[in-house]
C-alpha cells in the first residue's frame, strides 16, 4: 500500500490540476503568503468550533465539523509543501530535525 502522506500529496496535486488558478499568485512568495492566509482563516474556523468564548453559553462540541476544518488546513499545508518543493520524505526529515531541537529546548528549560 502506498504511504499515506504520499497519497495525500498525490490527491492534492490532482485537486490543484482541476482548479482555476487565474487569481493564484504567480510568484512563490505570493503563493506561500496566500496559503498562510488561508491556513490562518481555516484555523479560526476550527477555533470557532470550540467554546473559547467564556462569556457565552457553551454549545456541544461538534467533532465532525472540527475535523472538516482541520482537513481544510491540511489541504493548504500540503499545497504549501508542494509549492516549496517538499516531498513527504523532506517533511519527515524537517520534522525530525525540529523535533530534536524542541526536545533539547524542553530538556534545558527553553
Amino acid at each position: 500500500m502506498e504511504d499515506k502522506l504520499e497519497e495525500i500529496f498525490s490527491l492534492q496535486k490532482g485537486l490543484t490540476e482541476m482548479m482555476n488558478l487565474d487569481r493564484y499568485p504567480d510568484d512563490i512568495e505570493g503563493r506561500i503568503s496566500a496559503l498562510c492566509t488561508a491556513m490562518i482563516h481555516e484555523a479560526i474556523e476550527l477555533q470557532r468550533t470550540t467554546n473559547w468564548k467564556w462569556w457565552k453559553k457553551p454549545m456541544e462540541f461538534n467533532q465532525a465539523e472540527a475535523r472538516e476544518e482541520l482537513a481544510d488546513i491540511w489541504h493548504f499545508l500540503i499545497q504549501a509543501s508542494l509549492e516549496l518543493g517538499l516531498t513527504p520524505d523532506d517533511i519527515l526529515k524537517e520534522y525530525q530535525r525540529k523535533n530534536e531541537i524542541n526536545r533539547q529546548r524542553q530538556k534545558y528549560g527553553y
